[in-house]
């Protein structure tokens, strides 16, 4: 019988799946880690450990130092506008009695869409000449002269988080759109019977129900911002002159521009702490 089988035995079904969570996630990170150990690069013969040397001089690089602070600067700012935004939608899409399934699919259209295209469609139309922006801006009066929006590092960052908010808000309206329809009707209708009005119902029922639901949507957006790549590296590459370079894209120009591994992979690793310390920040506070 199942009941009686031996605890080894669940061990050996379970093997097969663990060799292949090692295989595929714990042998780079351990690689990894192994090379950013080393002086490893094209130039050199062979990798000779230096211990922690590319690590101590992470604290020495300014470059470093402004890529996080640029990381951290467009998680806070995209992260915020994607859950509010986010929000917004999923009440919208939940107290619909009409079209709800095809206003549904609008709004996921966005986040259907390839990454690499929705950088190249946004950089079009953020163009100075050409761009679909600029001519709605003039057409309403708003600005004179087209404005050369990925020129400038200000007006390049507002136009990145423009596009990233608009891909991967619906993202989060579906996540907190499952988690409000899994708020009892019953509790509703208790707390209308005792008085309460739309705003206190919000308070009181809503949002403390919601709350696990948030902490998930905001722990898979801020992990998804703080490695964000591709976009970047479509609509600006880092520039201008680096003003938009994260820390992705300062890590990938050290290993396949420089072709330092040693160094690069230092770099990676260094991101990977700062996911996981937000994970597990995120994890400490959904079970409080």
């Amino acid at each position: 019988m199942v009941v009686g089988r031996k605890p080894y035995v669940h061990g050996l079904l379970l093997a097969p799946a663990l060799m292949a969570i090692g295989v595929v996630v714990f042998f780079p990170l351990l690689y990894s880690l192994y090379v950013s150990l080393t002086d490893f690069t094209l130039r050199n013969a062979g990798a000779n450990l230096v211990g922690l040397r590319n690590y101590h001089a992470l604290f020495t690089d300014l470059r470093f130092v402004a890529s996080t602070v640029r990381t951290i600067a467009f998680v806070a700012c995209s992260v915020t506008a994607e859950m509010l935004i986010g929000f917004g939608l999923a009440l919208l899409m939940h107290q619909l009695a009409r079209g709800r399934g095809l206003f549904r699919a609008v709004v996921l259209v966005p986040w259907a869409i390839p990454t690499v295209v929705s950088g190249l469609t946004w950089r079009w139309m953020f163009n100075d000449r050409l761009g679909a922006v600029n001519a709605a801006l003039k057409a309403a009066g708003l600005i004179h002269q087209p404005l050369a929006w990925l020129a400038g590092s200000a007006t390049a960052w507002a136009a990145i988080i423009v596009a990233e908010v608009w891909k991967t808000a619906p993202f989060v309206a579906l996540i907190i759109l499952a988690g409000l329809q899994m708020v009892p009707s019953e509790l509703y209708e208790a707390a209308t019977i005792d008085g309460a009005g739309r705003w206190r119902r919000f308070r009181h029922v809503t949002l403390p129900l919601l709350w696990p639901t948030l902490l998930l949507a905001l722990l898979f957006r801020t992990i998804d911002a703080l490695r964000v790549f591709d976009l970047i590296a479509v609509m600006t590459g880092g520039g201008p002159a680096g003003g938009t370079e994260v820390l992705s894209l300062y890590a990938h120009k050290v290993l396949f521009a420089h072709l330092d591994f040693g160094y690069g992979s230092a770099l990676t690793f260094a991101l990977f702490l700062l996911v996981m310390g937000c994970s597990v920040a995120y994890a400490r506070r959904a079970v409080r």
